[in-house]
């Protein structure tokens, strides 16, 4: 080769992309050693980051294949994934990249090589911003000094803390601490200990625990404390001033048991074959002043928490549960949508305006459904002059649904489970969350008002909050339908792309077959996660053009930034140099409350966990009924039947074999027995340990399932071989 490093980046320096093969010609290279020295060069410069490699073997400079910002999420085996801001993606970045960063990191990241399959390998470039200031684990004396194990085994460090710094922590103790020194080539991770939490098992102490983990701010700070008291229970004549008088209309809110605070209340009226529908919404905005410290902190939290038994609120209980909080038989402030719906559940007009309701009563999706669905004489005798109002919301809800079914929404009604909790927090059970008809009155309602109000303020236009669902990743979408194919459906993509419709139709196919488990967990693992943009990307899973978040301002500050936008284009104020000052801010806003929900949605995960972890731990050797509900190279996870319960089967613990992993098939598959295990096959399963340390159980398979014949790799799948025991049989030609 007569030319090294600088004549490669010379010839890559005009920004396109060029293939191999004319680098060797370029470059002069001829076969033999000087080609093997140019591959070795190329990947140096790959390694070093100088250049990137695209699919094909063609090579560029950074830049080409593209940038991008967003959190590290690490795996506890060290490789990471950089979860891009901007929703395109995620890009996988390896560990030997990652010695210097940690779980939670906000980092910016180069794309190095784009394979075939369109999944991107790259690099981190910069840290932008320290996700983890803190670790919560539990702590162990070490010499004179100790160690934090952290809760988080993403983190991938111990914490090292100096004799100077234990802050009175004892063996076994679950301790907070602050961060001094983050991991570098030289030193470890090291801090000192600033709070003791309390013993491992303590039920709060296991709240706090995740509470800080997670960082969730819990306190409220007596300034904020300061102004929600201030606020009066009642609503004084004059706050009625200037808004629509809606006292007399029969309006009920609907809502769980066990609500507290009620955002939303509605009414219906019958104009022939019309419908009126008024949804009525809590004027948090009345209350929380743009820039008080009520708002900032509210804008801190960015959404309510819920636990298995607390929520962490938003906004502080003299708001959330008191006078923002549409309690029966008191004048409340509301933000009004009205809408009429034909008789097809098409909207064919809808105003928007501040109001004052008194709610006539507080109904329960319990109490709804027995007089709608089960039609029982004594709720109906209880309830005799809400009867009718109900009914007319039976026939709307039915009729909205089926409107939004032929559009193509999307609704996937899987189970969820609900923890059920004794005196001392210990769980007692844990059951399927009822889900009735009743629920889908108020769902439809709110999906009703939401998509108004979103339509409205881009119809003027003005900037806006959207709640956004982008279609699905289209290297997943090629996946699923050559996975679907193998079973007789037929899915096309074009461009790809796949309407909603198409995916709808899938699933009423499915509906029934012994498949339709299995389908129905391949296609949620292709959809990408709804977010907040100040961009309207459109919502892809209700298959919906327009659409925000307009009915939970007590607990979604989203909500509560667009009532604002609304209130303002009502009074005309919206214009000039506050438009520009709001058009700017909308962004940042996006990219904040789409991030903490994503933390509150991960706290609650946990929570639930370490409630149906803490539930086995009495279980271990019991059998139970269960279906496969992930594959991995590693093993198989296993939801169990009755108790909503997840955990895993490790690779090793399988029948004696090797195990060929096939991930678009999303199976292992044993190439001497020629049994394979795959999402959503039902097994046999008994409780083998509970790992305190991973938040996980484990499981052992109870004999055997039924043997399938191997399928041949989906779409030219390769094969992940895991040899478990026995001696290696001799490779099979495909």
């Amino acid at each position: 080769m007569r030319k090294g490093k600088d004549a490669v980046l010379k010839l890559l320096r005009n920004g396109e992309p060029v293939p191999y093969r004319q680098l060797l010609k370029m470059l002069g290279v001829a076969r033999g050693q000087e080609r093997n020295r140019l591959d070795e060069l190329l990947d140096n410069l790959l390694e070093a980051g100088e250049i990137v490699k695209l699919p094909g073997r063609f090579y560029a400079l950074p830049g080409a294949a593209g940038a991008l910002r967003g959190k590290l999420s690490m795996h506890r085996d060290g490789y990471g994934f950089v979860m891009a801001e901007d929703g395109n993606g995620d890009l996988y970045v390896p560990a030997r990249y990652l010695r210097d960063y940690m779980n939670g990191d906000l980092v910016e990241a180069q794309v190095v090589s784009v394979r075939r399959d369109g999944k991107r390998e790259g690099r981190v470039t910069a840290l932008v911003q320290r996700g983890v200031t803190s670790v919560v684990g539990r702590f162990e004396s070490v010499g004179r000094g100790g160690r934090v194990i952290p809760d988080d085994d993403r983190l991938g460090h111990d914490l090292f803390v100096p004799p100077n710094a234990l802050g009175g922590a004892r063996d076994g103790q679950v301790v907070q601490a602050q961060i001094t020194t983050y991991p570098s080539k030289v030193r470890g991770l090291e801090g000192r200990i600033t709070e003791v939490l309390g013993d491992v098992n303590d039920p709060e102490v296991e709240v706090l625990t995740v509470i800080k983990k997670f960082d969730l701010p819990h306190v409220f700070s007596p300034a904020v404390l300061a102004e929600a008291s201030k606020e009066p229970q009642e609503v004084p004549a004059e706050a009625t001033a200037g808004r629509v008088d809606l006292r007399e209309r029969v309006t009920v809110t609907i809502d769980g048991e066990t609500a507290r605070d009620f955002d939303d209340a509605v009414s219906v009226s019958r104009e022939g074959e019309r419908i009126r529908l008024w949804v009525s919404i809590a004027d948090v905005s009345h209350y929380v002043a743009e820039g008080s410290a009520l708002d900032l902190e509210a804008y801190l939290r960015g959404t309510s928490v819920y636990f298995p038994d607390r929520c962490i609120p938003m906004l502080p209980e003299e708001l959330s549960n008191g006078i923002c909080s549409l309690n029966p038989q008191v004048d409340r402030l509301t933000m009004t949508t009205e809408m009429l719906f034909d008789s097809a559940g098409e909207m064919v007009e809808s105003r928007f305006y501040p109001s004052v309701i008194k709610s006539h009563a507080r109904l329960t999706y319990t109490i709804v459904k027995r007089i709608v669905v089960d039609a029982d004489p004594e709720a109906i005798a209880q309830h005799r002059t809400l009867v009718p109002h109900l009914k007319v919301m039976e026939e709307l809800a039915l009729r909205l649904n089926k409107k939004r079914n032929l559009r193509g929404s999307i609704d996937f009604d899987l189970p969820e489970p609900q923890i059920v909790l004794d005196l001392q927090g210990e769980t007692t059970a844990i059951v399927k969350a009822e889900r009735n008809f009743a629920h889908r009155i108020i769902e439809e309602f709110m999906l009703a008002a939401n998509e108004a109000v979103a339509s409205h303020l881009e119809g003027i236009p003005v900037p806006a909050l959207y709640r956004v669902h982008e279609n699905p990743d289209p290297v997943k979408l090629k996946d699923l339908a050559e996975f679907v194919f193998s079973f007789g459906y037929q899915l096309t993509v074009e461009d790809d792309k796949v309407s909603p419709l198409a995916l709808q139709k899938l699933l009423a196919e499915v509906e029934g077959k012994p498949e339709e488990r299995l389908i129905n967990e391949v296609l949620l693992r292709c959809m990408k996660q709804a977010r907040y943009s100040a961009e309207n990307l459109g919502h892809f899973g209700l298959a919906a053009t327009s659409y925000t978040h307009f009915t939970s301002p007590i607990r979604r500050y989203p909500d509560l930034v667009v009532h604002r936008i609304l209130r303002r284009v009502l009074s005309g104020k919206l214009a000039g140099k506050e438009r520009g000052a709001l058009e700017a801010r909308l962004p940042e806003t996006a990219l904040h409350t789409s991030r903490r929900e994503r933390i509150a949605m991960d706290a609650e995960r946990e929570m639930v966990d370490l409630k149906k972890m803490q539930f086995m731990r009495d279980k271990i050797g019991e059998e139970y009924d269960g279906f496969i509900t992930g594959v991995a190279s590693f093993g198989l996870f296993v939801e169990l039947v009755d108790l909503f319960v997840e955990g895993m089967v490790p690779v090793a613990t399988l029948p004696q074999d090797y195990y060929v992993y096939l991930e678009k098939s999303h199976s292992l598959v044993g190439e001497r027995s020629r049994v394979s295990y795959r999402i959503a096959d039902k097994v046999r399963v008994k409780v083998a340990a509970i790992n305190e340390a991973r938040r996980q159980v484990e499981f052992a398979l109870v004999g055997s399932l039924e043997s399938r014949p191997i399928q041949r790799p989906v779409g030219g799948e390769s094969y992940a071989r895991i040899p478990i025991k026995g001696k290696r049989p001799k490779p099979r030609r495909r």
